[in-house]
């Protein structure tokens, strides 16, 4: 049984926001009427967890190109990653963001919602870095990862940038722009480090 506990693939999309969400308010009643209220901390949390759904049921569809995805992964500070997906292409972290009819734009080096200035691209950069780390370490060998951002239910998605440091892609289009990246990793190599990236000791540093 420990073992099954310590197996990451057993994670559902959206644990990590559905435990906050139930640490917020106990009450399933009281629960469901604040996911309704406009501006109040759960309904933000619930819009989240829709967003990770979302993004979750994409990256089911790269199970047959050879990919694997987890999901919910933990870090000792209670910090988690929406998604790691694992696949030919490489090993890519995944931040979904529900801007839901709102326009997203990205630029240089930041995204804007409405206008305004998110820290979505600097936090998706450090989460790779810190990712790759973990992996790195489990593995033996460096692997590399990817920061990538899936914008779910916006009005408008633009990127102005030739060569982004973080892929922001439309959730729609997560599956097809994974699955059509050039080939890095041997079916192999995507096994070993899936294997080392589903064991919750990884990720306990």
């Amino acid at each position: 049984m420990e073992r099954l506990l310590d197996d990451l693939a057993q994670n559902r999309p959206g644990d990590a926001v559905r435990r906050k969400i139930h640490e917020l308010q106990p009450n399933p009643v009281l629960r469901l009427i604040n996911s309704w209220i406009p501006g109040s901390e759960i309904r933000s949390w619930s819009d989240g967890l829709t967003g990770e759904l979302v993004t979750a049921r994409k990256l089911d569809k790269l199970k047959r190109h050879g990919w694997f995805a987890l999901h919910a992964i933990q870090w000792p500070s209670g910090a988690d990653i929406d998604h790691l997906a694992i696949g030919p292409a490489g090993v890519f972290t995944i931040n979904s963001k529900r801007h839901r009819r709102k326009t997203v734009w990205y630029g240089d080096s930041a995204i804007t919602v409405n206008g305004t200035a998110t820290r979505h691209i600097s936090i998706s950069q450090s989460e790779a870095k810190r990712v790759s780390r973990a992996l790195s370490r489990g593995c033996g060998v460096n692997v590399p990862v990817r920061p990538v951002i899936s914008v779910v239910h916006a009005a408008k998605l633009t990127v102005k940038n030739a060569n982004p440091p973080v892929l922001v892609l439309d959730v729609e289009h997560l599956c097809r722009a994974l699955s059509g990246l050039s080939p890095m990793l041997s079916a192999a190599q995507v096994a070993r480090i899936y294997d080392v990236a589903r064991d919750a000791q990884t990720w306990s540093g």
